[in-house]
């Protein structure tokens, strides 16, 4: 039997795996931190275009979330007509490995049907 990582009587919150799912977890926040790593720097309106089905509200929201967790750093330049640029930080840069790893899993175990579409 394998050794598990979340004790009896633990909460998954209180877990390391639960932490970093509560930083990442949602539909737009690793299509996010993937267009940044992706870009380096890019503005609201271009992660906008970039992931496509986001609204304007929700992307707002992701953002704050991401920055407030300390994974985007938000730069604000003094100017009008205002200007915004999105960016990782080390902390959001140090989690790019494992979305990596996770898009490797699944090319390797996706669906023949899967295959087809992205053909």
């Amino acid at each position: 039997m394998s050794e598990t990582y979340i004790p009896t009587g633990v909460k998954l919150k209180e877990t390391g795996f639960g932490y970093t799912l509560s930083l990442i977890g949602g539909k737009y926040k690793m299509i996010i931190m993937y267009w940044l790593s992706e870009n380096k720097v890019m503005r609201f309106n271009e992660l906008k275009r970039s992931i496509g089905t986001i609204s304007f509200k929700t992307q707002s929201i992701m953002l704050k979330e991401l920055e407030a967790d300390g994974l985007i750093i938000r730069k604000e330049y003094p100017q009008i007509p205002p200007k915004v640029e999105y960016s990782l930080s080390e902390s959001g840069l140090s989690l790019i490995p494992l979305l990596n790893m996770m898009c490797e899993w699944g090319e390797k175990n996706s669906s023949p049907a899967l295959e087809a579409v992205q053909r």
